[in-house]
């Protein structure tokens, strides 16, 4: 062979390796969509999985349950909803779930959250509410455990004698809607769409003059949001 051959062999494993590592980089350098796979699709598809979307087994191949699993994150987080996931979405998904995860591949920051009870309470207090208020009702809880006027787990919280009518009426009991999972699991890593909110009620159902009394900070859906 040559030296030119040579050259010319070498410089193309040169450009081959480059792109391979633009195509199999990190999660976000490129646009995924329906055909595309690797590591990144693997990536992005255990993301979704955290924030209880279902697509299928982790195989990095990105299909049509990996395709409307990205529909449905953009849609519950007001993005553009068109089964792509680019720069946008992809940046929205990783800041709902964080850089890393633990190793049992729950997200780091609700790897001391009790999921469940708190999806079971978003359930019993928001269940119908849009996906944002019940994401605000979730962080409600989280925020009083960083409040040092309230208990600090969220079971807790939830128990305190009074605070919350689906443990008054058993609702906290019944088994949480996806959306709620998804709400609870989106709080604890972070979101709060209630912007700091200790408290929340529905005007047209509450009297209390005290919860009245409280500072609003907005409403979403039936629930205002209140310090």
């Amino acid at each position: 062979m040559t030296r030119k051959k040579l050259w010319v062999g070498g410089l193309a494993l040169i450009l081959a390796l480059a792109l391979s590592s633009v195509a199999y980089g990190a999660l976000g350098d490129r646009l995924l969509g329906k055909g595309s796979n690797g590591s990144e699709v693997r990536e992005l598809q255990k993301r979704l999985t955290q924030m209880g979307y279902v697509v299928g087994p982790l195989d990095g191949k990105f299909g049509s349950k990996t395709q409307a699993a990205v529909r449905r994150f953009q849609q519950d987080h007001g993005l553009k909803v068109d089964g792509l996931a680019g720069t946008v979405t992809i940046t929205e998904l990783k800041r709902l779930t964080g850089e890393s995860t633990t190793s049992s591949g729950k997200p780091v920051g609700s790897k001391n959250v009790d999921i469940n009870l708190l999806a079971r309470l978003v359930n019993g207090e928001a269940r119908g509410e849009p996906y944002q208020g019940q994401v605000a009702v979730a962080a409600v809880v989280l925020n009083r455990i960083k409040d040092p006027a309230f208990p600090k787990t969220v079971a807790d919280i939830v128990y305190q004698p009074g605070a919350f009518s689906c443990v008054n009426d058993g609702q906290i009991n019944l088994a949480p809607q996806s959306s709620a999972i998804k709400a609870a699991s989106e709080a604890a890593n972070g979101s709060d769409p209630s912007k700091g909110a200790l408290y929340f009620f529905n005007p047209s159902k509450t009297s209390n003059k005290y919860i009245w009394s409280r500072p609003q900070i907005l409403q979403i859906g039936n629930h205002i949001f209140t310090r």
